[in-house]
């Protein structure tokens, strides 16, 4: 792990932050500047007000996402405010460039009145082909992310909730066929009922997970039926019928914990109570709800997945919101919905079980990945990711009608893929 001060060095040095904007074109002589500005760029200005379509032939746009924070959910730090929210928002827009060519404005509102954040990001609409919504808390997340879906025409995303959701599920997935485990007879422990464990529990449904198999816990205890502490109406819809009133009661002969908590709240003596091959998915950052060491320590049959790099099978983010948003952005997609997250995570599920490239591998060390216990997910530096999921994710949203650029060729947009990948 880096140390406080290579970390700061790292933003600081040689230029602060971690991000600049770059032109695309030659900008070196007085006739490039005459296109440029003035007087070149009235033609486009003209374009664009006669057919506003022809924005996306003339601008950025189309390859631009806002991603944009108050500050009030960061990482696993808290509400820190909009400033303190930057180097997150920048590492954002790294991540977007490096994994899927994206380029990215960051941009952080000083308001904690949802009301007054939807309208700054709403105004907004004619910049971004896309809206990646990242580090606002709960309920006000919840809030936010569906008006502006309601009222913007281009894809809206809250990432703390999806992302995490999309890349669990493909886990999960393939944690029930190593393991034999149905679908729909797991028994589900939550740890965590705020904006990415809602997400979560909401994506395990659609896959088919009965609703009546999942206990949902938060920092109060069990959430269930008739309780009114701490609770708002997306917490609520995930009320228990369970007599269980904590996680220790819930969790006795559970199949799967769901952890988007706190450090070490899942002890050694929960985790033994556990049915066989528990499937644990501890994905609080940087310290998980148990440690790697004591979950395998403890229970030596268990799959485990953790938010981070140092142990096998990480849930991290940066496997779905690059490559979402690429095939979003690509066939001009108004909305980012439900099928399409469906289809990014089943496609995050079947590439774990193709062989792993020499490439990848390599970057990891030598460590040899297969399907198993230990590779429930594929590695981020995995180009097919980026090939594969952009793809699905695109066809999700060609097949359900909300494509304003519908691609015909799907052939020759894999090998546009194919292309893209080796560049990033």
């Amino acid at each position: 792990m880096a140390s406080d001060k290579n970390a700061l060095d790292y933003h600081r040095y040689p230029t602060p932050g971690k991000i600049s904007v770059v032109p695309t074109k030659e900008c070196s002589s007085a006739e490039d500047l005459a296109l440029a500005y003035s007087p070149g760029v009235a033609q486009p200005v003209l374009a664009i007000a006669e057919e506003e379509n022809q924005i996306y032939n003339y601008t950025a746009k189309g390859n631009l996402v806002g991603v944009i924070s108050n500050g009030t959910a960061i990482l696993g730090l808290g509400n820190r405010g909009a400033a303190a929210s930057k180097p997150v928002m920048e590492g954002k827009g790294v991540l977007f460039k490096k994994f899927a060519g994206i380029d990215v404005f960051d941009i952080e509102l000083d308001t904690t009145d949802p009301q007054a954040f939807i309208q700054a990001v709403s105004l907004m609409e004619p910049t971004f082909g896309g809206i990646n919504l990242e580090d606002i808390k709960a309920p006000e997340c919840f809030e936010i992310e569906t008006k502006l879906k309601e009222i913007m025409n281009i894809p809206v995303f809250h990432d703390d909730q999806h992302g995490t959701a999309i890349i669990s599920a493909a886990g999960f997935l393939n944690a029930l066929e190593v393991t034999g485990k149905k679908l729909d007879q797991v028994k589900i422990v939550f740890s965590g009922a705020g904006a990415a464990g809602l997400s979560c529990v909401k994506m395990l449904a659609t896959l088919g997970v009965p609703k009546e198999n999942i206990i949902m816990c938060d920092i109060i205890g069990v959430v269930y039926k008739g309780r009114t502490e701490e609770m708002f109406p997306e917490k609520a819809q995930w009320a228990s019928d369970s007599p269980a009133r904590t996680m220790e009661e819930a969790i006795l002969g559970a199949d799967v914990f769901f952890g988007l908590s706190a450090p070490n709240i899942l002890t050694p003596a929960m985790l033994k109570s556990m049915a066989p091959q528990p499937i644990v998915f501890a994905m609080a950052n940087p310290d998980p709800e148990i440690t790697y060491p004591l979950a395998k320590e403890t229970r030596p049959d268990i799959i485990m997945a953790t938010g981070r790099s140092d142990y096998p099978n990480q849930i991290n983010n940066v496997l779905g919101f690059p490559f979402i948003f690429r095939g979003a952005l690509d066939v001009r997609a108004t909305s980012i919905t439900e099928n399409m997250k469906m289809a990014a995570a089943k496609a995050l599920a079947a590439l774990a079980k193709e062989p792993v490239p020499e490439d990848v591998i390599k970057a990891y060390g030598g460590e040899d990945f297969s399907f198993g216990p230990n590779y429930i997910v594929p590695k981020p530096f995995d180009k097919r990711v980026f090939i594969e999921e952009s793809l699905a994710v695109a066809k999700a949203a060609c097949e359900e009608g909300i494509a304003q650029k519908p691609i015909k060729d799907w052939a020759g947009y894999r090998k546009h893929l194919e292309e893209l990948s080796k560049t990033l």
